[in-house]
């Protein structure tokens, strides 16, 4: 026995129990889980998935895993240049004998820090789970990095829906129109009361300002769905579709800078890793306001 409880206590009494057990030292490491999923077919919600997963490496240099649960027209294969011959599929078909040394063996490595569990995107068969046929795969990914994005696909079962609910953080991405903000607030609607002691989904708009397209204003969708926008990508045609062409991240293309800017300022906020930088110059400037100093030297900083 670990530790005890004494009643009364509550849930979330209990989950800090839990949760303390597995932050002691020596304690087996718990990887956090990131889902993403579009309000709408063909949002960006897998180039969202892949451009993230793709930062929380690169950038934060954290071992990070992705999931293509798309299982037969899923593209994390194409956006990093990979032809895994195995991958989700086997893991989900062979949940029986699955563990860590098999899971690790279906895994491709995209990067340094970065793998890939691919989704095999063939009609060869066809793709019928229970609700809970991921939850042991799912633990073992947890236990096999830092960071694990789930890209899962626009559909609505028993399993999609149980991925977001276990998700440590959830990622909604969406275009500013009609149908969207409709889903958008249904999904918030159901995620809200069903994970209400864990992170708030975060959104995404992506696509905004296409010329010629009426759209409603991001203020407009935000105010509408009551939840303030994470990250807003402009809609940019020549960058995207370069890098999805050579099978690469909006970042290494020519032009893609800011974007991948963007991306990084999405892991952070996913992972709990502020960008020091920022933190540093804001409590310089703060402290800089508390304390009396010379009104020229005070102006300058």
């Amino acid at each position: 026995v670990s530790d005890y409880l004494v009643e009364p206590f509550d849930a979330l009494d209990l989950i800090r129990v839990i949760s303390e057990l597995y932050g002691k030292p020596g304690s087996v490491p718990l990887g956090r889980i990131i889902a993403v999923y579009g309000a709408k077919g063909g949002v960006g919600a897998s180039m969202v998935a892949h451009h993230l997963a793709w930062s929380i490496a690169t950038n934060l240099d954290m071992a990070t895993v992705l999931a293509d649960f798309d299982l037969p027209f899923g593209t994390a294969g194409l956006d990093f240049n990979q032809d895994p011959l195995q991958g989700l599929a086997e893991a989900a078909f062979s949940s029986d004998r699955l563990d860590g040394n098999m899971l690790d063996r279906l895994m491709t490595k995209c990067a340094d820090k970065l793998s890939l569990l691919a989704a095999p995107a063939t009609l060869a068969r066809e793709y019928d789970f229970d609700q809970d046929a991921f939850d042991g795969m799912v633990d073992l990914l947890r236990a096999s990095a830092p960071a694990v994005v789930l890209d899962i696909p626009h559909m609505w079962t028993g399993w999609t829906k149980r991925l977001l609910l276990g998700a440590d953080e959830v990622v909604l991405v969406a275009e500013p129109d009609l149908g969207n903000l409709r889903n958008v607030k249904n999904l918030l609607d159901l995620l809200g009361p069903a994970r209400a002691n864990d992170a708030k989904a975060k959104l995404v708009m992506n696509r905004v300002a296409i010329p010629k397209r009426p759209e409603i204003e991001v203020k407009e969708f935000a105010t509408g769905v009551s939840v303030t926008p994470s990250l807003i990508i402009p809609f940019d045609s020549k960058s995207f579709g370069t890098a999805a062409n050579n099978g690469q991240m909006v970042a290494e293309v020519a032009g893609g800078a800011r974007f991948g800017a963007m991306f990084e300022s999405l892991a952070r906020q996913l992972v709990g890793r502020p960008d020091m930088q920022k933190v540093t110059k804001i409590s310089l400037i703060d402290s800089l306001k508390s304390t009396k100093l010379p009104f020229s030297f005070a102006k300058k900083a």
